[in-house]
Formats: C-alpha cells, sequence, structure tokens
C-alpha cells in the first residue's frame, strides 16, 4: 500500500487519540510507516468484538443473579479473560477454577483462596462474597 492510501476511517479509539503504525511505501518505493486514524472493516469487526464481549458479561451477571454461577464467572468476564488465563493467574488447574464457579463450592472456599481471586480481579475479598449480580 501506497503512503498516501494509509486508511484514515473513522475509529473506535479516535476519542482517546489513538493513532495505528502501519507500513507503507513511499514515492521512492522505500516502506516507511505511516500513522492511521482507523479503517472502517477494522472498526466494524471491533464494534461486533466488544458488543459480543458485553453480552457475556452481561449473561454472566445475569448467572450470578440467578444462582446459577459464582462470581468468578462475572469477574471473568469482566476483566475479558477464560479459563485458562485466569487459571494461569491462579497458579491452578483449570479443572479446579471451573469447579469454583459452582456457587456451593465458592461458599466455602477459604479467605486464601478468595484472596488470590480478589487480587487478579483487582478488588477487594467482599466485593467478591458479596457480589449477586446487581
Amino acid at each position: 500500500m501506497k503512503k498516501s492510501e494509509v486508511p484514515q476511517d473513522k475509529s473506535n479509539l479516535e476519542s482517546v487519540q489513538v493513532k495505528e503504525l502501519c507500513y507503507a511505501v513511499d514515492d521512492q518505493g522505500n516502506y516507511t510507516t505511516e500513522l492511521s486514524t482507523g479503517w472502517e472493516p477494522k472498526s466494524i469487526v471491533q464494534q461486533e468484538t466488544l458488543k459480543l464481549l458485553q453480552e457475556r458479561i452481561d449473561q454472566a451477571k445475569s448467572d450470578v443473579k440467578d444462582q446459577l454461577v459464582s462470581p468468578i464467572v462475572y469477574f471473568m468476564e469482566l476483566h475479558r479473560m477464560d479459563w485458562n488465563t485466569l487459571a494461569a493467574y491462579m497458579n491452578m488447574w483449570v479443572w479446579r477454577v471451573k469447579r469454583h464457579a459452582k456457587p456451593s463450592v465458592f461458599n466455602r472456599l477459604n479467605k486464601k483462596i478468595l484472596q488470590r481471586y480478589a487480587s487478579v480481579f483487582d478488588i477487594n475479598i467482599e466485593e467478591l462474597k458479596n457480589y449477586k449480580g446487581d
């Protein structure tokens, strides 16, 4: 792509004034860099991805409220984690972290494990324990 053809479309990151670095070819045929404010197809994909993530967060919130899952699931979704990522942060097996997603198991977790979850989610234990999907 030529330097003059680097897209300057409206972007989701425009409000924070972030520009993306792109590689392009200048008038002499050399590779160079150029800043782009955005590219419409990429912005569409980003909007759809954010919409999907928000739906997952809302579903997790609803499931916590209905006592189908523990607050761990909500905070995991809120922080855009999956089971493997959360397990890695917790330094636990994935099956064990998934087990903690059950309300009956979560309610029996000791303070040390709750503190580890709270630290991962950057909240305090009380916020984690008392979150009811409100």
